[in-house]
């Protein structure tokens, strides 16, 4: 006797071609925005620091806290256009005396919003214009690592964060015992995290024959880097969310939650990459 079709399968199925059909049109998105040129690699990523910063200040709200949303989000996004600028030799390096006096408006705006705990307010823009715009704002250092605008580095470095992803995803379904850090993610396992620094190297190897801005030692210590900081990345965005009690950071991006659930990696290794670079 043939049992009756589960409802709930057609609805996972569903939900699984949504992530892949958006999944394949966000990758095309960020190839081509990158690709093509510093205009759009650097509209892409200011709109991803804007919207990250709004979703991590909304995610806030959640709980009670005020932030300040305008002045969190024009600030980042200021950071960002200031060290593209920089980049671009559009303005001079000491146009950087201005940031503190800048980033003290955020203690004058306070005076005026007449809001509860005004200093854990200020202490929360500030947060999270730091770890979006703080982060994102050093993507154009990675760009123009060679003077002018080369796609490579980061186009590499979204491809090795991909391949430790998907790797320690592989790797920890297959083989997957031992908790890493069930405190924060029960689902995240040592072998996951071993099969994802293997599958980041060997493609960092393969990368080193096709990009050939950087050399191949710098391409392993980016996709070490990446196996780290991309999984410390992930677990500190579940500590966020696990502290305010929500499953997802959004829903903007169908299927996938919201922007900090996606680039929660970029936003650790990115720091650590443009070191590795500028001090060996």
């Amino acid at each position: 006797m043939k049992m009756p079709a589960d409802p709930t399968d057609k609805k996972k199925l569903n939900n699984f071609q949504q992530r892949v059909l958006v999944g394949l049109g966000g990758g095309a998105l960020f190839i081509g925005a990158i690709y093509f040129g510093q205009w759009t690699f650097a509209a892409l990523f200011l709109a991803l620091t804007m919207l990250g910063i709004r979703e991590f200040y909304q995610l806030l709200t959640l709980r009670g806290f005020a932030p300040n949303y305008n002045a969190g989000i024009i600030l980042g996004s200021a950071l960002f256009v200031l060290t593209f600028l920089l980049q671009l030799k559009a303005v001079q390096l000491t146009v950087l005396y201005a940031l503190p006096p800048i980033l003290f408006f955020v203690f004058i705006a306070e005076l005026f919003r007449k809001k509860e705990q005004p200093f854990v307010n200020i202490a929360l823009t500030l947060v999270g214009m730091l770890y979006v715009g703080g982060s994102f704002s050093m993507l154009p250092i990675l760009g123009f690592l060679k003077g002018y605008y080369s796609w490579q580095v980061i186009m590499g470095t979204m491809l090795l964060l991909w391949a430790s992803d998907s790797g320690a995803y592989f790797a920890g379904k297959t083989f997957g015992k031992h908790k890493l850090f069930p405190r924060i993610s029960p689902g995240k396992t040592w072998e996951g995290w071993f099969g994802g620094t293997v599958t980041a190297v060997l493609v960092g190897y393969l990368i080193s024959f096709y990009f050939q801005d950087l050399i191949l030692p710098q391409w392993i210590g980016i996709a070490l880097i990446v196996s780290v900081f991309g999984v410390l990345g992930d677990l500190i965005e579940s500590l966020l969310k696990r502290s305010l009690q929500v499953k997802d950071s959004g829903t903007l991006i169908p299927g996938h939650g919201g922007i900090l659930d996606r680039f929660d990696s970029l936003v650790l290794v990115v720091p650590f990459i443009v070191a590795f670079l500028k001090l060996f």
